[in-house]
């Protein structure tokens, strides 16, 4: 299975924030082929295929920290804020 490399395979560059270990990716730094004629990524996928067991996805990515932030990232930190509202206002969370 191709991945994306960031760097190495499916490479992605960006950001990690370390609170959350959530990755922000910034680049799409390079593809890495698998070599596979099963893999619709691949540069060996013969372009008449329909199988359709080939495989159609990028594989696991590999992220390549650029700089790393010590907070949480702008998800972790608006699902807390919600939580909090919701915890502040009595409600029950959905």
């Amino acid at each position: 299975m191709c991945q994306q490399v960031a760097p190495g395979f499916f490479l992605r560059e960006g950001t990690r924030w370390t609170k959350c270990n959530h990755f922000q990716r910034h680049l799409v730094v390079a593809i890495m082929d698998c070599n596979s004629r099963r893999c619709e990524r691949s540069l060996q996928h013969s372009r008449t295929c329909r199988d359709p067991g080939c495989t159609k996805n990028f594989g696991t990515e590999v992220q390549r920290d650029i700089d790393s932030v010590d907070e949480y990232c702008w998800a972790c930190r608006a699902a807390q804020e919600k939580e909090a509202r919701v915890r502040a206002s009595g409600e029950q969370p959905r």
